[in-house]
């Protein structure tokens, strides 16, 4: 672990001419050897400052300020972490150390978890080998290890170009931005453990995700203020994608040093202790200890040693994990367990560091960007008495596929009711979307509000005049409000009641000066399934990085969110001149193709199916389309660009389902079959915008390959046994400690069938393939393929039966079971299948319910609701 957090291996690992051994043979040391050993001597020491963002233009992924492009040679592994160590350091962070307890991410470093908390700023980069047991593959798959190497890199508070520090530092490493695909995929991160949740993305580069970016939102179940940015960064994956390499164990980890020679016995022997040899009984009791001994340290008052404790329990845990010991409800309350401990580790040290006074500071708040009154004047000046074109563009990271659709929609919506509102007369609107912008444009917008009269209703006529008929007080306050004479009113009856009116004609505005007002609160209106905080207290789906706001020529000055209104938009991520200037809304739409941005939904559509139907034609088939997958795809790009790919013939031998399941889901591909549906050996990525299609094309086969080999790696070790073998080892799946193990939940599903049979009056026919069904019911939980692709249960017990010889009756029974898995889907058809996905369900609702599991207002962890949920959508539709 030492070894892979300082960027240096000793030169004596492997034979080779290093300065040492010069010197031990008294002979002169090459000059290019001698500038390589004072380089790697060198070492910047900085403290805790604010991230540099002004050497750093943003939206300029891959060029420097003059525009001249950033290049470098591609790095050994340990020159790439000097790379990463070199470049943050020199926008502002603090380079550190890895933690020195087994850890499954960088983000539970206590430099990251603890210091996420409170207000002190901190700005640090770090190596941080992670262990996840789960991932022991014994040196075999090209992707996975049990210890792979995250650099992890915290931002606190967010510097507000985060995205394009990121862009550069790839940059810095070497990369290519402009030929890769690099994209932003929706992550909405979680750590159950650690109470702590943050919305972001997984960063992929030609298909593969190498990196994490996380907008922390909360840490020991607290709300955080500032907002820390998290980038971590898969240190293999990307070395793969660098070297060209198909295996990590190819990894120049240095010169003349490959990462196998180095760490490949480590993956062989921790894989099979992590997978064969670790004793559950064992780790069951380090766990409670480590448990015990984290709330004795949190009683004594220290919450750093009190936090190792809990670091420890969470590897035993991932242990538990990887031997198959911990199932799904299980899951929760050991989960239960950690979250408390993290959440009092965290109180405690917010304690200690007011205590101490908060030594690093307190963070600054980020600056309240009010738009000035002279802009408002400016733009008055400017307009005319022409109708003209009005373009709303609200500018952001990229934002989830859903809310591109649904915001886009509702943002036409409110502004249709501003301009009904405001009496601004219009054409025709409309609503667009990117996954990097919000667009409404609104035809021949007026330029003035439209006159109008009002009738104004004043005070009870019983309450405006006093018994001689003079006016009160009340009738003269009614006047000088709305600068009438007393005169212009008359009487209307209201109901029972008789009232004063009077006739007011409104006064008219500007558009420009309606809009300015209206904007921000339109805008803030806005909702999305989940939002998030950065730099400022606004939630919204992702941070808003600009506002263009024009009419015709004339800039709607405002300010929202920290940013101020004006005529500028940004093109694709990897172009040099990614800054594009709008001088009217009627030059946007081709401003912006010009750009190379398709602002229509509809447009990407039509050229993904198009383009992508040519590419399946060229190799004698067809794409399998699936609307979902579209509707996901088309709003994760702003210029598709299909690609195909092609994977090795010999994979086709695995299970259907199977591969259609990583490429669809997981890779977002586009399969390919023949006319009788057979899977072809290929697919379709979309990528975006101008890439260099052979990279991007040999990047994606190496993922898939990599994903593949996954699969066939855990498909060949269930197929050593028969299907019906795999029953037994539910024994050691834990359902729920007072409910037993899944064998246990099994063994009572065979008792209420054959009850619920006799109570349907199932024929005896069926009422055997009930019960051959009810014997092997779940055993897939047990499988390989299921525990890595938990959507595959119940698809693979009904691959697995066929292929032991079982009926199809059978088979698809063991399907059914698990149906209906969310709100929509399809339902169980044969009575077999009925029976059983019934006793399932209610097997699971009064067990749990007595197991005290009830669910509350706001929590349903074990899932109870949409178990009931299931149970009523199979009985009564």
């Amino acid at each position: 672990m030492a070894l892979l957090a300082f960027p240096l291996v000793i030169s004596f690992l492997k034979p080779h001419t290093s300065g040492l051994s010069l010197l031990r043979a008294g002979k002169p040391i090459p000059s290019r050897l001698c500038k390589r050993l004072f380089l790697r001597r060198h070492f910047t020491r900085i403290g805790v400052s604010a991230v540099s963002t002004s050497a750093i233009p943003q939206n300029s992924s891959s060029t420097d300020p003059n525009n001249e492009p950033l290049r470098a040679s591609v790095p050994t592994f340990q020159q790439a972490i000097q790379r990463l160590q070199e470049y943050w350091a020199s926008v502002g962070c603090s380079i550190m150390q890895c933690s020195n307890t087994e850890v499954g991410a960088g983000t539970m470093n206590p430099l990251t978890f603890l210091r996420v908390l409170g207000p002190e700023p901190w700005n640090v980069a770090y190596v941080e080998p992670s262990i996840r047991p789960d991932d022991s593959r014994y040196g075999e798959n090209p992707n996975r290890l049990q210890r792979h190497t995250q650099f992890q890199v915290i931002l606190k508070p967010d510097p507000g170009n985060s995205q394009d520090l990121f862009i550069r530092s790839l940059s810095a490493l070497g990369i290519d931005v402009s030929a890769h695909d690099i994209r932003f995929v929706e992550d909405n991160w979680e750590s159950p453990v650690l109470g702590a949740w943050g919305l972001g993305w997984e960063i992929w580069m030609d298909g593969m995700e190498i990196t994490q970016f996380t907008y922390f939102q909360q840490a020991g179940s607290l709300q955080l203020s500032p907002i820390s940015v998290e980038i971590t960064y898969g240190l293999e994956r990307i070395l793969m994608l660098l070297q060209g390499v198909d295996h990590f164990k190819k990894i120049q980890y240095a010169d003349g040093i490959t990462y196998g020679e180095l760490f490949l016995e480590n993956e062989k022997e921790m894989s099979a202790y992590y997978l064969e040899q670790a004793s559950v009984n064992h780790i069951q009791k380090h766990f409670d200890f480590f448990e015990e001994e984290a709330h004795s340290l949190l009683a004594s008052g220290l919450a750093i040693p009190a936090y190792d404790q809990l670091l420890k329990t969470s590897h035993a845990f991932n242990i538990l994990d990887s031997r198959g010991f911990v199932g799904v409800t299980e899951r929760a309350r050991y989960f239960g367990r950690m979250r408390s401990l993290a959440r009092q580790c965290a109180q405690l040290w917010l304690k200690t560091r007011e205590a101490l006074g908060h030594p690093l500071g307190i963070a600054s708040d980020p600056v309240n960007v009010v738009c000035p009154e002279e802009l408002l004047d400016t733009a008055v000046k400017k307009v005319n008495d022409d109708s003209r074109l009005f373009i709303l563009e609200v500018g952001t990271e990229e934002m989830p596929p859903h809310d591109v659709v649904d915001a886009s929609e509702q943002l036409k919506e409110l502004i249709l009711l501003v301009l009904e509102k405001q009496r601004l007369s219009h054409g025709e609107v409309q609503a667009f979307g990117t996954p990097r912008r919000l667009l409404v444009s609104v035809e021949n917008l007026c330029t003035k509000q439209a006159e109008n009269e009002a009738e104004v209703r004043g005070p009870p006529v019983s309450k405006a005049f006093d018994l001689q008929g003079n006016p009160t007080k009340a009738a003269e306050g009614f006047c000088r409000r709305y600068s009438i004479p007393l005169d212009s009113l008359y009487r209307k009856i209201d109901g029972k009641t008789e009232y004063l009116y009077a006739c007011i004609k409104e006064s008219t505005r500007l558009a420009v000066e309606v809009l300015s007002e209206e904007l921000p609160s339109t805008i803030a209106n806005l909702s999305f399934p989940k939002s998030m905080r950065w730099n400022s207290q606004i939630m919204f789906s992702r941070p808003i990085r600009w506002i263009l706001a024009l009419h015709g020529d004339v800039v709607v000055p405002f300010s929202f969110a920290g940013v101020l209104s004006g005529n500028l938009s940004y093109g694709l991520r990897n172009t040099s001149s990614a800054t594009v200037l709008v001088e009217s809304a009627e030059s946007y739409a081709e401003l912006m193709g010009d750009a190379g941005v398709k602002v229509k939904i509809e447009e990407r559509k039509k050229k993904i199916l198009e383009h992508s139907n040519v590419l399946a034609k060229s190799v004698n088939g067809h794409i399998v389309f699936q609307e979902g997958l579209l509707n996901e795809v088309v709003n994760l790009v702003e210029t598709p660009v299909p690609v195909l790919g092609k994977f090795q013939e010999s994979f086709l031998e695995l299970p259907k389902d199977l591969l259609t399941m990583v490429m669809q889901k997981h890779q977002k591909y586009f399969a390919v079959t023949d006319d009788g549906g057979r899977l072809l050996p290929y697919f379709i990525a979309v990528a975006n915008g101008a890439i260099n299609e052979t990279v991007v094309r040999k990047g994606n086969e190496a993922v898939l390959r990599a994903r593949y080999e996954d699969a066939k790696f855990f498909y060949e070790m269930d197929t050593r046994k028969k299907f019906s073998e795999f029953r037994s080892q539910l024994k050691g799946i834990l359902f729920h400690e007072k409910l037993g193990t899944m064998l246990d939940k099994m063994m009572r599903i065979q008792n209420i069938v054959t009850k619920l049979s006799l109570a349907l009056q199932i024929g005896e026919d069926r009422h055997q393939v009930v019960q051959d069904a009810a014997s092997l019911a779940m055993s897939d939980l047990a499988t390989a393929v299921v525990t890595e692709f938990t959507s595959l249960s119940g698809i693979m017990a009904r691959h697995y039966a066929i292929r032991d010889g079982y009926s199809e009756q059978v088979a698809e029974a063991l399907f059914e079971i698990t149906l209906p898995r969310f709100s929509g889907d399809i339902l169980p058809e044969t009575d077999a299948g009925i029976v059983l996905a019934i006793a399932d369900r209610l097997d699971s609702l009064v067990g749990l319910f007595a197991a005290g599991c009830q669910p509350s207002s706001t929590n349903d962890p074990f899932g109870l609701r949409r178990i009931s949920y299931g149970l009523c959508c199979i009985c009564f539709f």
